[in-house]
C-alpha cells in the first residue's frame, strides 16, 4: 500500500480489514477488492476498481520475492498496489457501499452487546427460487434492523451513527481512535475550497501551456531513461543526439581492428556474406554503398560494426559466456554491452545478465541514433524493424520517443514489403514530446 497524504513512521501500528466482491462468478467483479485501515489518528480506505483507481496495476505486473538464505531458492508471489486515502468526517460512510455487494474478509469490528440498540449491517440478495429479495445480516455485525420491507440493501449509515455507536459501545481504543478523527477532522467543503485556490494560484502563475509541458514531461520520464541523451537546445540535428554518446573515443579507436574487414570487402565477398546472411539486412544494404574516401569508408564501417554487434546482440536472452559476441569483439565494446544493455537477475543461486524487454528497447533506440548518424540523419525504419524482429507498433514509439518525424516511403526493391516502409527523420525543430498511447485497441473479426 501507499498513502496519499504522506508516509508511515510506524508499520507496525496498522490494522487492516479486506473485502472482496460478492459475485465470484462475474469475470470483473470477482478481483475487486476494498482495503480498510485504521490507524490511531485516521481511517484509510483504497480499491482497486473504478475511476480513481491506479493505472500502474493495469500497465504493468507487481510480485514480491521472498528469499529463503538457507535454501537460496526465491518464492515471487503476485501483488497489488492499494492507494489508500484518509476517509474525512462528514462524508457518505464507506461502509454502507461495502455492504450491498463486498464480503467481510476477517470478522467484524463490534462484538456482541444485544440487539436493541447497535444498528446492524445489513445486505440484501436475491432467493433463486422465488425471485425476490431477501434481508440478511452480516456475521457478527449485530444489530437492531431499521426497515424490515423490501430494499433494505439502500439503507447508509452516516459517519455520524457509526461515531454514536463506537462512543456508546465500542471499545477504548475504538474511543480513543474517534476522539482522534474528531481533532483532526476536516470539513470537505474547506479541503474543496483551499485545493481549487491552490490550483488556481498555481496556473496563474505558471500558465496552463507551461502546466501541460510538465505534464507531458512526467509522463515521458520513464521513457526517456533508456534513450540516448537529447540535447533539445542544439543548432545542427548531429548536434542533438551526439556521437560521442554513442561510442565514446576509446570504444570508436577500439573498432578499427575488426571493422576493417568490412571497410576492405569485396563484391565477391559482399555477395557470399548476404547469402549466407551473416549480416543484417540493413548491414548489408549499406556496405553496397560504401564512401570511396578512406576515411570515410573507415568510420562508415566501424559504425555499422557496431551496430550489427548491437542487433545481433539483441537476439540473445540470457547472457552465459564471458564474452557473448565472440573473441573478434573487443573487450571495452564488451564489458560496454555488458553494462549499458543488460539488467542482473538472481537464477539459480547465481546472478544473471538478462537482456529483458526494456533492455532490448534501450538497444533499439541505440540502434535508430547511430543509423541516423550513417544515413545524414534519415533511416528506414522498416529494416531495422525487421532487423531487431520487433512489430511495427514497438518501434514507432520508440522512433516518436526519439523526436522523429515518420513518413511514408517506397522501400529498397528485393526487400519484405518495399511498398510500405515507414521512414524516420530527425530535422529542428523536434517535434513536441508526448507519451505512448498505450495499447491499441484489438480490431474486431467477424
Amino acid at each position: 500500500v501507499r498513502f496519499a497524504n504522506g508516509k508511515l513512521r510506524r508499520p507496525d501500528s496498522l490494522r487492516f480489514t479486506a473485502y472482496r466482491n460478492r459475485d465470484t462468478a462475474h469475470p470483473r467483479k470477482r478481483h475487486r477488492r476494498i482495503l480498510v485501515s485504521e490507524t490511531e489518528r485516521l481511517c484509510y480506505v483504497g480499491h482497486n476498481f473504478g475511476s480513481e483507481v491506479m493505472k500502474c496495476n493495469s500497465l504493468c505486473r507487481y510480485f514480491v520475492g521472498v528469499l529463503d538464505k538457507n535454501s537460496g531458492q526465491m518464492e515471487v508471489y503476485n501483488a497489488e498496489i492499494f492507494n489508500m486515502q484518509p476517509l474525512l468526517s462528514g462524508g457518505r460512510c464507506w461502509g454502507s457501499q461495502l455492504l450491498r455487494c463486498f464480503v467481510l474478509l476477517i470478522p467484524a469490528l463490534f462484538p456482541w452487546h444485544g440487539v436493541r440498540a447497535i444498528p446492524s449491517l445489513l445486505h440484501a440478495e436475491r432467493d433463486s427460487r422465488t425471485g425476490k429479495h431477501k434481508t440478511m445480516a452480516v456475521e457478527r455485525a449485530v444489530g437492531f434492523v431499521f426497515c424490515g420491507m423490501l430494499g433494505c440493501c439502500n439503507v447508509w449509515f452516516s459517519a455520524v451513527q457509526m461515531d454514536l455507536c463506537i462512543e456508546a459501545f465500542g471499545t477504548s481504543k475504538q474511543k480513543r481512535a474517534l476522539s482522534s478523527r474528531r481533532m483532526n477532522a476536516v470539513g470537505s467543503d474547506i479541503v474543496s475550497t483551499a485545493v481549487t485556490k491552490a490550483a488556481a494560484n498555481v496556473i496563474d502563475a505558471k500558465g496552463v501551456t507551461a502546466l501541460m509541458q510538465d505534464m507531458a514531461q512526467d509522463d515521458v520520464q520513464n521513457i526517456s531513461a533508456f534513450l540516448p541523451p537529447c540535447h533539445e537546445d542544439a543548432d545542427r540535428p548531429e548536434h542533438v543526439y551526439k556521437f560521442e554518446d554513442i561510442l565514446s573515443p576509446a570504444e570508436y579507436e577500439a573498432l578499427r581492428v575488426p571493422a576493417a574487414a568490412l571497410a576492405s570487402v569485396t563484391a565477391e565477398e559482399m555477395a557470399k556474406r548476404a547469402e549466407e546472411r551473416s549480416h543484417c539486412s540493413f548491414v548489408l544494404e549499406e556496405l553496397k554503398f560504401l564512401p570511396t574516401d578512406e576515411k570515410s569508408r573507415d568510420h562508415k564501417a566501424r559504425c555499422l560494426w557496431f551496430l550489427d554487434t548491437l542487433i545481433r546482440f539483441s537476439q540473445l536472452k540470457v547472457i552465459k559466456k564471458k564474452h557473448p559476441m565472440g573473441p573478434e569483439c573487443p573487450h571495452i565494446i564488451s564489458r560496454k554491452l555488458m553494462k549499458n544493455f543488460t539488467s542482473l537477475t538472481y537464477n539459480n543461486g547465481s546472478i544473471q545478465n538478462l537482456i529483458s524487454a526494456s533492455m532490448k528497447a534501450k538497444i533499439t533506440a541505440y540502434v535508430i541514433v547511430l543509423a541516423l548518424h550513417i544515413n545524414n540523419f534519415q533511416t528506414d525504419l522498416t529494416v531495422l524493424q525487421n532487423d531487431m524482429k520487433l512489430p511495427e507498433s514497438r518501434i514507432l514509439d520508440i522512433a516518436k520517443a526519439l523526436r522523429l518525424r515518420v513518413s511514408k516511403a517506397k522501400g529498397v526493391p528485393g526487400l519484405e514489403d518495399d511498398q510500405n516502409h515507414k521512414l524516420g527523420t530527425l530535422s529542428l525543430p523536434l517535434p513536441m514530446q508526448k507519451a505512448p498511447e498505450g495499447q491499441r485497441k484489438r480490431r474486431k473479426m467477424n
